[in-house]
């Protein structure tokens, strides 16, 4: 696990930037904290880190937001308004788990059951105006991605 202090929206967009960097799809992102924490913020930074360049917007009503690029798709849950984990049998779930695919998945613990395993779990907490993100790699894949964005950060 690696932590690391974001002071303000840029610098925690440009952690998202550097996480996609060093993420290769397939990939399961999860991301935990409370409400304002900047998860969408982070989400936009690792879309911004993929070449996307249109509009980010929360899926809070929606649940899921699907961005097509050039040689991946991502898809940004926000299941902060899921009722149940049987709900997200009406997303269609495994046509999105495919070899070219992110998923980032704000409040997955709404989804227990329903979801996929996580790579990576992103917990994101409130530090006054800075925010405090923990990175704990859940498989041999998010070691790495871990690891390279800790050297990243070493070397810049």
């Amino acid at each position: 696990m690696i932590e690391l202090i974001a002071r303000g929206e840029s610098e925690q967009e440009n952690l998202g930037r550097l996480l996609a960097k060093h993420s290769l799809p397939p990939c399961i992102i999860y991301l935990a904290g409370d409400l304002g924490a900047g998860k969408t913020t982070l989400v936009r930074g690792f879309l911004r880190g993929l070449g996307y360049t249109g509009r980010v917007k929360s899926p809070t009503y929606t649940l899921m937001e699907p961005y097509e690029l050039k040689d991946c798709a991502c898809y940004h849950f926000d299941l902060y308004r899921l009722a149940d984990p049987e709900e997200l049998e009406y997303l269609g779930l495994q046509d999105m788990l495919s070899p070219q695919a992110y998923w980032l998945v704000e409040w997955p613990e709404r989804g227990r059951g329903g979801l996929p395993a996580a790579d990576l779990l992103v917990n994101i907490h409130h530090q006054g105006d800075a925010r405090q993100l923990e990175l704990l790699p859940l498989s041999e894949k998010a070691s790495g991605i871990v690891q390279r964005l800790q050297d990243d950060l070493a070397i810049g």
